[in-house]
């Protein structure tokens, strides 16, 4: 019985891959497909391969334009954050230290280097350091403009197209790590992905005159440190338990550092160099700061957070 058995098995099977076999048909044209032809002309060259196994030379080529491409694709979709540091270099260079702004009283010219700026605005731009814990950022009324992250992703409008309308308000900027205490009331608050972010506002003129723009912006425009249960904290709050109620800030004088006519540059450059500064950036922030799908393209190239880059 059991001899019996196995034979039907077998004989079952056997009929499966036939008729598998039978319905498989195969044409000539695909087989012909599925195999690489000797040579193949490209771009890059000429691609040369024996029974399908790429030569030595071919191999090296191909991996030099993978490294091509996926360098040529880490510039195209990273310059923002290379962008974004350069911008705070070039703070830097001229003084301006996180927290600082520096304003175009007599409007941008050709001796500071920027991307899309215009010559007809009252410009003033500032970094704020998050690493410490938030800052306030005290807004000016009438103005325009925005809050970015070192790899100019939106953190918040500010001005006009922001919360404040263009009246004017307190902003809290709250940084990645921080876990405190935070107000009930009384702020705009943001939360940024990375430790520094980007400052940049624009003054509305007045009949075409940027004079009463920059008094607005040099008397109401203020950036310190946010003390955790003053401004904004109820008594409530710190009957919780959650946070102890402090006394106002003493608010330092904010630092204005005039940028008309000041020869600077604020581009990232377009040599080896844009690749280093690239991971001075990968490397200065958070890792979860970073998009997953570019920190692939970038570690292709060896730019990888917490890693040496030697390419």
């Amino acid at each position: 019985m059991r001899r019996y058995l196995k034979l039907a098995g077998a004989a079952a099977i056997a009929a499966l891959a036939a008729a598998g076999t039978a319905g498989a048909q195969v044409s000539e044209e695909t087989v012909k497909s599925l195999g690489a032809p000797d040579k193949i002309e490209t771009s890059v060259g000429t691609l040369e391969f024996k029974d399908g196994v790429p030569t030595a030379d071919t191999t090296q080529r191909v991996y030099d334009t993978l490294d091509f491409t996926n360098a040529l694709n880490a510039y195209n979709n990273s310059f923002r954050g290379a962008s974004a540091l350069a911008l705070v270099k070039g703070f830097e260079s001229v003084g301006a230290e996180p927290g600082d702004v520096i304003i175009f009283s007599g409007f941008m010219d050709s001796n500071s280097l920027f991307l899309t700026t215009n010559a007809d605005t009252v410009y003033y731009l500032a970094g704020l350091d998050l690493s410490k814990g938030p800052m306030v950022i005290e807004q000016p009324s009438n103005a325009v403009g925005a809050i970015n992250d070192m790899w100019f992703s939106w953190v918040i409008d500010i001005g006009g197209p922001g919360p404040d309308r263009g009246l004017g308000g307190k902003y809290l900027i709250v940084g990645p790590d921080y876990d405190g205490p935070l107000p009930e009331g009384g702020y705009f608050v943001a939360h940024a992905k990375t430790n520094l972010v980007l400052y940049a506002g624009r003054a509305y003129l007045v009949d075409n005159d940027p004079k009463p723009a920059v008094e607005n912006v040099k008397q109401n425009m203020k950036i310190y440190p946010y003390q955790p249960g003053s401004f904004g904290t109820s008594i409530a709050q710190a009957l919780e338990g959650t946070v102890r109620i402090a006394g106002e800030p003493k608010i330092p004088e904010t630092k204005f550092i005039e940028g008309t006519g000041l020869s600077f540059n604020t581009i990232p450059p377009s040599d080896y160099g844009f690749f280093e500064l690239l991971n001075e950036n990968v490397q200065s922030q958070p890792v979860t700061s970073l998009d997953v799908e570019l920190a692939g393209q970038l570690a292709a190239i060896g730019i990888v957070h917490g890693k040496e880059f030697n390419p």
